[in-house]
């Protein structure tokens, strides 16, 4: 079984952000991470577990994901991200995310399990660690989807 654990993190929300994911695979260990000038905590939450499905090289594993983030979680495991999907995202945040998530999900089928956020799990802290990191590095990357997004008008 391939294991991940993502967080994400924005100071203002909007503000500076970043995502981290921890892998995990028999001995093997990755974490990822990165960080942007403007963006939300969901749209950093989405990103981590975007992030991770991408690294997987293989599908013959099942893939269970470790999130604090209720949005990611619910939207999953409730089944609402088809029917947000049927109605075009209308109405929705971070339907570029939720659209490259999409075809990731199909492939990996992932489980997901919601975790309590900052309460000692090691990896989900660890996670946390890197997307706070991210953050604040120097020189932070626009996050284009959400800085796009909300400099169009509104209809």
């Amino acid at each position: 079984m391939i294991i991940i654990f993502t967080d994400g993190a924005a100071k203002g929300n909007p503000g500076p952000g970043g995502y981290g994911a921890v892998l995990k695979f028999g001995k093997h260990r990755k974490e990822l991470s990165e960080g942007f000038r403007l963006t939300t905590n969901n749209r950093m939450e989405l990103l981590a577990v975007i992030r991770a499905l991408q690294e997987l090289k293989t599908t013959e594993f099942p893939v269970q994901i470790y999130s604090d983030s209720k949005y990611v979680v619910d939207a999953i495991e409730k089944g609402w991200l088809w029917s947000w999907q049927k109605k075009g995202f209308k109405d929705k945040k971070n339907p570029d995310l939720w659209l490259r998530y999409i075809p990731l999900h199909l492939k990996y089928k992932p489980k997901f399990i919601w975790v309590k956020g900052h309460a000692g799990n090691p990896e989900n802290e660890r996670c946390d660690q890197l997307a706070v990191a991210a953050a604040e590095r120097p020189n932070l990357p626009p996050d284009l989807g959400y800085e796009q997004s909300s400099a169009s008008p509104s209809l």
